[in-house]
């Protein structure tokens, strides 16, 4: 097998590492080509392909994760991750044994780790690799990454996202809840909405977005009905699963993306809605929307007519 095919071989897990530890697949790609363009230049053949490509973009990711960390507590209200809509692997099996890790809640949790430990527990809990591995990719003793990984297992385990086991009955809650959104169906929303369910947007400063998480049914519920109907006619409402999880993509009548939603279901109810607004956060998605432009489109729709 020739460099280039054992690189595409393992570039699936590649990727899935840099994203898990970066939140960005702008960043996971940019640091797995990376990976690559080191791999294609290295005179030395590798005991294992996979140990060491593993190791490099495990590096190149911590050093752009720190860097990054700079950026994000600069950032303008809530931060989410780019949302993933794709499956990485083209494995079915693998992905819904992955998907949890995935998750926008998950990811979010790993932010509350140092890149040091979100490289370890990604490694050891996500994919299992071993400690020498381990040791080797991030450049600490074992002794080292074991302490790393017992101290982001407790960080992860006080916050570990829980979501509901049977994915048709998430997915079916999912779409009567995408209904009753396009409707604007105050009832049919409250329904479903867990009493302390909070919505929250990632605007950056460069898209609309909430000043901070409405909580509450009745709440969310008021606020989706009031904005479904300036939507109608104007964005489409496409269920989809984002990060593995119940979403949706928001688009405009050619097919543009205004926004995405991931949707935190738990015991029957919707916890969690999280919408992505931030255009920079899309644009690996295709073609994005102009916010203003639709925005300015629904105004003109509520005003009287002479």
């Amino acid at each position: 097998m020739t460099r280039t095919e054992e690189f595409t071989a393992l570039r699936p897990l590649l990727f899935a590492i840099a994203y898990r530890i970066l939140g960005s697949v702008s960043e996971a790609e940019d640091a797995v080509q990376e990976t690559w363009l080191r791999y294609e230049s290295s005179a030395t053949e590798p005991a294992s392909v996979k140990s060491f490509l593993s190791a490099v973009v495990t590096r190149i990711s911590i050093d752009v994760l720190r860097s990054a960390r700079v950026r994000r507590e600069a950032y303008v209200g809530p931060w989410f991750p780019e949302p993933l809509l794709n499956d990485p692997y083209g494995d079915p099996e693998r992905s819904a044994e992955l998907a949890d890790s995935v998750s926008m809640a998950a990811l979010l949790l790993l932010e509350r780790l140092s890149p040091l430990e979100r490289a370890v527990f990604v490694l050891r809990e996500v994919f299992g690799f071993d400690y020498p591995e381990i040791a080797t990719a991030v450049r600490r003793s074992e002794a080292a990454c074991r302490q790393l990984a017992v101290r982001a297992r407790r960080h992860m385990q006080e916050g570990r996202p829980r979501f509901e086991a049977d994915r048709r009955e998430r997915e079916e809650l999912a779409a009567r809840f995408f209904d009753a959104f396009r409707e604007g169906d105050l009832d049919g929303l409250t329904e479903l909405l867990a009493p302390d369910v909070q919505t929250l947007a990632d605007g950056g400063d460069k898209g609309p977005a909430l000043a901070r998480p409405v909580v509450g049914a009745a709440n969310v519920a008021r606020l989706i009905g009031a904005f479904a109907p300036l939507l109608s006619g104007i964005v489409e409402v496409l269920p989809r699963e984002v990060n593995h999880q119940p979403g949706a993509v928001l688009q405009d009548g050619d097919g543009r993306i205004l926004a995405i939603m991931a949707l935190d279901i738990l015991d029957g109810r919707i916890q969690t809605i999280r919408a992505v607004i931030n255009p920079d956060k899309l644009e690996h998605l295709g073609p994005v929307a102009d916010a203003r432009r639709l925005r300015a489109e629904a105004l003109a729709r509520r005003r009287p007519r002479a």
